[in-house]
């Protein structure tokens, strides 16, 4: 059976979007499709390590900040919408439980056992001060050019 591609531009923070993005991702992965996540700007946070990372590179006070005030992982992302002052997140987690849903983090590790490609984009990394020693293991790093050949190839792309 021929596989298609699918490509996932993660540009979005927001915990129902990553939601979306990785339920998509692995039911075309399930289907048998070659995925590939490419995580821009505020996408890039699902794939920071949780713990405190000791890195030698030099950071400006804006990147430090960035890295501060950023969520690490999936633990910590509010709603787009309806977040209420933080307690979107946890309500939506409840729904989503009670709803026989899997997690975000379940989502998350099942992609990644399925073999969703998962790109970290090096200019947004560059521009927020992120280091490879801060992100987990597994991913790719790149810029926009390797997503543009994985798009080309692929029969769908989306913008989350």
């Amino acid at each position: 059976m021929d596989t298609t591609k699918k490509t996932i531009i993660l540009f979005s923070g927001d915990f129902d979007k990553v939601m979306a993005a990785l339920i998509i991702a692995n039911g075309a992965a399930a289907m048998g499709d070659d995925v590939t996540i490419f995580c821009t700007f505020w996408g890039l946070n699902i794939l920071r390590k949780t713990e405190k990372v000791p890195t030698e590179v030099k950071k400006t006070a804006l990147q430090s900040m960035f890295g501060r005030m950023m969520p690490k992982g999936t633990k910590k992302l509010g709603l787009s919408k309806m977040n209420f002052a933080g307690a979107g997140s946890p309500m939506m987690r409840k729904a989503t439980k009670d709803a026989g849903g899997m997690s975000l983090e379940e989502l998350f590790d099942s992609a990644l056992e399925q073999g969703v490609t998962f790109i970290a984009c090096t200019l947004s990394m560059d521009i927020l001060g992120f280091k490879e020693e801060e992100m987990i293991d597994g991913l790719e790093y790149a810029g926009v050019a390797a997503y543009l050949g994985e798009a080309d190839e692929a029969n769908v792309n989306l913008f989350i």
